[in-house]
């Protein structure tokens, strides 16, 4: 059947081949920068591969994680800051990994837009690899998916897969008693979590993006878009200490409310004294200006600990010393009790 149609191409359906195969030339140096032993970090293959043998692990268990950033996204968007975006990404998937015990090996990438814009996607991608070496894993394959009619134009999409292993005799939670101290480590901002509300308090605010930042920081945007902390390196110096670190928890959406009661055994609580917290100023800031009252702060937010560390009694100050040792900020929360799997606070969080 003849017709006077011009012919078609994928390039008139919204989606540039040529383009997505510069941007994969163009990764390749960020990407062979995460290298590490059992990946070679090439690129371009149907799968990425990775040879555990050259681990030395003697009896290991693979751990996998995969995880998104969330509203997060739509300030990097907005704004045009994409340079960090990526390190989240990582962050919010080894973080998952390492509260097992597991160190991570290697990292894939789902970038997915409506019409792809290389200067972006190198940005996003050359945050990811920048994570990956934060995290000490391969970032060994992606993928990027030009879809348009289903994003609009200058939209994009994250998704973070990765993957961890662990001597199977040290696999998180070990078992744990009435009396281990609770121990938080200190985090970086809000990270990924709870952007839907903190999208609607910038919103009630009447700040712009670019407004000076009422709480630190050059401007709004740039202080709320500061990136998740990985906390891989430093949780590995703690494990070798000994085995005095009976679990973690990645405190992230859902808060301490409910994200310690997914490490605890049915028999234990977590009793936390929230005079010990020391929450930065952007969540007093969100607080004030969004009427959110604590109790879901604390249920929305990590509120200032973005890892909680379960460890025996006899074992704090040694897990504290390596911690530290690595830059981080430790506070004592407070210890486990006997109960029924939940977090019982006592006392009131100092929001100053």
């Amino acid at each position: 059947m003849s017709t006077n149609k011009p012919p078609l191409s994928y390039a008139d359906a919204g989606v540039d081949i040529d383009a997505g195969n510069a941007l994969v030339d163009a990764i390749k140096p960020l990407i062979a920068a995460t290298r590490r032993p059992g990946a070679d970090s090439s690129i371009g293959g149907f799968g990425g591969i990775f040879d555990l043998k050259q681990t030395a692990y003697r009896d290991p268990l693979l751990v996998a994680a995969n995880d998104g950033v969330g509203t997060k996204l739509k300030i990097a968007i907005d704004t045009g800051q994409h340079h960090t975006i990526g390190i989240d990404l990582v962050a919010m998937c080894v973080n998952d990994l390492i509260v097992q015990g597991a160190e991570p090996l290697f990292f894939l990438d789902y970038f997915a837009t409506g019409k792809l814009d290389n200067g972006v996607a190198e940005q996003v991608i050359a945050g990811i690899a920048r994570g990956c070496e934060m995290a000490g894993c391969a970032l060994i394959g992606g993928e990027t998916a030009e879809m348009p009619g289903l994003y609009k134009v200058g939209d994009y999409d994250l998704a973070g897969f990765s993957v961890g292993v662990v001597e199977r005799d040290s696999l998180l939670p070990r078992a744990m008693r009435a009396g281990d101290v609770l121990l938080g480590i200190h985090s970086s901002g809000a990270h990924s979590n709870g952007f839907s509300l903190i999208h609607r308090i910038v919103e009630r605010s009447g700040l712009a993006w670019d407004a000076p930042s009422p709480f630190g920081g050059e401007t709004l945007a740039a202080a709320l878009i500061e990136p998740t902390k990985i906390y891989v390196k430093s949780i590995l110096a703690a494990l070798r200490v000994g085995e005095g670190i009976k679990g973690l928890a990645h405190i992230t959406g859902g808060g301490l409310t409910e994200n310690l009661p997914r490490v605890l055994p049915d028999n234990l609580s977590a009793s936390i004294d929230l005079s010990n917290l020391s929450p930065p100023p952007v969540f007093d800031w969100l607080k004030t200006e969004g009427g959110v009252e604590e109790p879901e702060m604390l249920r929305t937010f990590n509120c200032g600990t973005g890892m909680v560390v379960i460890v025996a009694a006899d074992a704090v100050e040694p897990v504290m010393d390596a911690l530290t040792s690595t830059g981080e900020t430790v506070s004592h929360l407070g210890e486990l009790i006997e109960g029924d799997r939940s977090v019982i606070f006592d006392g009131r969080v100092n929001w100053g």
